[in-house]
């Protein structure tokens, strides 16, 4: 079994180097639409300039007295849930050094409010032996942190083979990949087996993930209940919804095929003939189906690059459509529009501050739901389709505390959100309901610190 592993890696290792090419192409056409994707696109290659440590000589002092803590989140989620562990770990190592990489322009850009003179933050490394070599000489991480679902093989290949202690925090894994893991198993397994300690986010994360033979030794919860949302987004954003006179329909994050959905609901719960009355036309929504006097709806899309694609799809379905990025600074949203479209980057909490209740994106089609964690830490009840995989305890745990709402598809989902929207007592239980729900399961970050602390210092020790 041993042989044939090793046979995989190396098949796996040289489709990947042959593949550089392709991924050089992908990030120079994403780089138009998001700059940030062409970036230092040679340090993906495991090409650093400078090399090494780039540090002031003040930080000197200070980094010789704690570890180098490698720490991979690879989006924007991840890299806002890893922000609470960093700092529990940084007030438990005094001098700790963070070497923080991402994957994605969105996470790469918020990392960088992690940054503190003598860290260091560079791409992930495309996972080939000889681009994760370079990076692991090239830094020397006392342990390396992989956040949630993050397991490459040639990473812990490599780590194992250089004695970095490896470890996958807030871990999860679905059935989907689990089924995916066990038929490609010459390669996950010993990619899992190799990790030095895996905390997963719950019970059943963790029988999912001992199944494929990692080392799971806590199930400590999710860290990004820990992750409090931008107090100043959210008063704005309240401030704003409360100014209004329209409930507000948040559609958060969604994904490409649904904004489709959402606007054939529209369209069909919209006579025709209201069609010139807008902005009564939501009118029409409401009194037929919560009571409400009108409703405001505001959709933001989860990814940044198809901010446009969006835009032109509302527009060319009829809608007035008020972006963002375009109001004047400082004012609020217009009232004339049927359609806010949040196309900012870092303003979530100001939109789920702005909303009564929220669609989920992500789980209408069979993508996998989006994190509604965020959702309850603003108070912001969600309604959710069918599809929440990827968030599925998350999402079962939201539904029994009342924060949550499952419907079975965008119809029923339109209508229960509107419902709900126009009766103020069930909002504001449901509200009440999603901030304790939050508030009840956080911890996870002091018990993932504590854990990295406690296997530093036994290699230390040892």
């Amino acid at each position: 079994m041993r042989f044939l592993s090793r046979l995989a890696l190396m098949g796996y290792s040289a489709a990947l180097t042959v593949a550089q090419p392709l991924l050089r192409r992908k990030l120079r056409r994403r780089a138009r639409v998001e700059t940030g994707y062409g970036e230092a696109v040679e340090e993906r290659f495991g090409f650093y300039a400078p090399a090494g440590w780039s540090r002031p000589a003040e930080a000197e002092a200070a980094a010789a007295a704690g570890p180098t803590v490698w720490l991979h989140a690879v989006s924007l989620g991840e890299t806002r849930a890893a922000a609470v562990l960093v700092e529990a770990l940084r007030a438990r190592l005094p001098g700790m050094r963070l070497l923080l990489t991402n994957g994605t322009a969105t996470g790469r850009a918020e990392g960088r409010k992690l940054m503190r003179p003598g860290d260091r933050q560079v791409w992930q490394p495309w996972d080939t032996p000889q681009a994760v070599r370079r990076f692991l000489q090239t830094f020397a991480p006392d342990i390396g942190i992989l956040m949630e679902t993050e397991v490459w093989p040639n990473l812990v290949a490599g780590c194992v083979g250089q004695g970095v202690l490896l470890v996958l925090a807030n871990a999860r894994l679905n059935t989907g990949s689990l089924a995916k893991s066990e038929r490609l198993h010459l390669l996950a397994r010993p990619a899992y087996a190799g990790l030095t300690a895996v905390w997963a986010q719950h019970a059943d994360d963790a029988a999912r993930l001992r199944r494929l033979g990692a080392p799971v030794q806590g199930v400590f919860g999710n860290l990004k209940f820990d992750a409090a949302p931008d107090a100043a987004l959210l008063a704005r954003g309240r401030q704003w919804r409360d100014a209004g006179t329209r409930p507000v329909v948040l559609f958060a994050s969604s994904r490409e095929g649904e904004e489709a959905l959402w606007i054939d609901e529209f369209k069909r719960k919209v006579p025709a003939a209201d069609a010139e009355r807008r902005p009564l036309a939501t009118e029409t929504i409401a009194n037929g189906l919560s009571g409400a006097s009108d409703v405001q709806w505001l959709l933001v899309p989860r990814h940044p690059n198809r901010f446009d694609e969006v835009a032109q799809l509302l527009q060319a379905a009829g809608l007035r459509v008020a972006r963002r990025s375009q109001w004047p600074d400082g004012e609020g949203p217009p009232p004339e529009a049927d359609v806010w479209l949040g196309d900012t980057v870092g303003e979530m909490a100001l939109y789920y501050g702005m909303a009564h209740a929220a669609l989920l994106g992500g789980s209408f089609e069979t993508l996998g739901g989006q994190n509604l964690i965020e959702a309850a830490a603003c108070g912001c009840p969600v309604v959710m389709g069918p599809h929440t995989f990827n968030f599925a305890d998350a999402a079962e745990q939201a539904a029994a505390a009342g924060a949550a709402t499952r419907v079975v598809d965008m119809g029923q989902g339109v209508e229960v959100a509107l419902r709900l929207v126009g009766d103020p007592a069930a909002r504001q239980k449901a509200a009440a309901a999603s901030t304790a729900f939050a508030a009840s399961h956080s911890g996870a970050s002091a018990r993932t610190a504590d854990a990295i602390c406690a296997l530093l210092a036994r290699r230390k020790a040892g």
